[in-house]
């Protein structure tokens, strides 16, 4: 089961670090440990001005995209595509629209239709099949893997051969991923998703017993300390999120298995 958006922000910096600053306010205000309020004050506020910069959020990611194995094994080269889902988007539709059943709309986010079009160019390349990999959101009533296979289909003119959605994250990705594959007799597949993403999800595969090269959607560059890179920025704070988050998913995953 994946974690609820309340979990991960009290578990991945940097939103947790706001309440732990109010935390140590309220410490040096109403208790006598005056100090201890302050320092840990002083540690939540340092947390979130470092998180903020750039080039700490530009680390965090490049450190997690060292070492991929990119290159697919000579003796058990990739027979199969495995796209990982990441985000839906909701809204509304245009009333006057024909084809418009009801008035809300769930389509699929920024980061899925990237995954999706490297997907796309590794098939036209390859003319290896294609597999979608994406459960229900938790308020939608289609699956991310059937909104993948038509976005596929009709913008990249790419089928899907095979969709999987039931899964609710990634470990489930990969666990349910590979029994479609083992019926089909494939144990070697390239995985696209993006360069972040893809220690954790080479974890799940792995476990999942598929041998797995990937196929990232970019390379993030690391930072390479200018000026800029040291103004706190949102981008910054979503790099770390981003990061943090993959990082201490990995942890879980090399514990579970």
């Amino acid at each position: 089961m994946s974690l609820g958006p309340f979990a991960v922000a009290l578990i991945v910096p940097p939103l947790n670090l706001v309440p732990l600053g109010l935390a140590g306010v309220a410490l040096a205000a109403l208790t006598r440990w005056r100090r201890m309020g302050l320092a840990i004050a002083g540690v939540a506020l340092a947390g979130l001005l470092g998180l903020a910069l750039p080039f700490t959020g530009g680390l965090l990611i490049a450190s997690l995209e060292r070492h991929l194995p990119l290159v697919p094994p000579a003796n058990d080269p990739p027979r199969a595509i495995v796209v990982l889902a990441a985000e839906v988007e909701h809204g509304t539709r245009d009333p006057a629209a024909e084809e418009a059943t009801d008035s809300t709309a769930v389509d699929l986010g920024p980061l899925t239709v990237m995954r999706l079009r490297a997907a796309a160019t590794l098939a036209w390349r390859t003319g290896l099949p294609v597999l979608v990999s994406g459960g229900k959101p938790p308020d939608g009533s289609i699956s991310l893997a059937a909104l993948m296979a038509a976005s596929l289909q009709d913008d990249f003119g790419i089928p899907a051969r095979w969709r999987e959605d039931r899964s609710e994250d990634t470990w489930e990705n990969a666990i349910d991923s590979a029994a479609i594959l083992r019926r089909e007799g494939i144990g070697s597949v390239y995985v696209v998703t993006h360069a972040w993403h893809m220690k954790r999800a080479l974890i799940a595969f792995r476990h999942a017993g598929i041998n797995a090269t990937a196929a990232p959607v970019l390379l993030d560059h690391a930072p390479t300390g200018i000026l800029s890179d040291f103004a706190p920025r949102m981008s910054g704070w979503r790099m770390s999120f981003y990061a943090l988050h993959e990082w201490i998913g990995c942890l879980y995953y090399a514990w579970r298995r």
